[in-house]
């Protein structure tokens, strides 16, 4: 059996739950909400799984905080045995309009401290990543403030169209593979 490694990244603790900066909590939520499974504490942070047409997903909230995201990233693709060709690291981006979507096979952190730690940790920068838009609305040097800030009204509303979206983008990853799901969402 085909197995993949979905890894959303956040920080841990209620302050943190609306926030920006989880969106990738955010979308394994709507994800186990959508598809029937629950979280359960594990070693370096709470895991859900689920199975898709013969694929078995392995779904990780790292409890690492956001800075040392590879530690359980690694862990758990190492524990699985999971090649990083089948995993996923969902990530909040500045540099993209609010609902964005950009799904990449490769590049550099972009400035993003989650990403920054799995590439120093997986030794590359070669590993598939889903970033989604949250926007720039911050003045200079207000960037932590803003990410570390929780959703306007607005922005709540049309998260739930988003995480929807985001949840069909992890089944095409899984079914059908990182280019032709790049095809399908990019820019949507």
């Amino acid at each position: 059996m085909k197995k993949y490694l979905i890894v959303g990244l956040g920080n841990i603790g209620s302050e943190y739950s609306e926030t920006r900066h989880n969106i990738g909590f955010n979308v394994l939520d709507a994800l186990a909400k959508e598809n029937d499974f629950t979280f359960e504490k594990n070693k370096l942070g709470d895991v859900g799984t689920f199975k898709i047409k013969g694929r078995s997903v392995l779904c990780l909230k790292p409890s690492t905080y956001m800075n040392r995201s590879g530690k359980a990233f690694k862990y758990w693709l190492e524990k699985e045995k999971i090649s990083l060709e089948n995993t996923l690291v969902i990530t909040d981006d500045i540099n993209l309009p609010f609902g964005t979507i950009r799904l990449k096979t490769k590049g550099s952190d972009g400035g993003h401290n989650g990403l920054k730690d799995i590439q120093q940790t997986l030794n590359t920068t070669k590993y598939n990543r889903y970033r989604f838009g949250v926007g720039a609305e911050f003045s200079k040097g207000r960037q932590v403030d803003y990410v570390l800030g929780e959703w306007n009204e607005e922005e709540k509303t049309a998260l739930v169209e988003r995480l929807k979206k985001s949840s069909e983008l992890i089944k095409s990853f899984v079914l059908s593979g990182v280019s032709i799901t790049m095809n399908q969402f990019n820019g949507l």
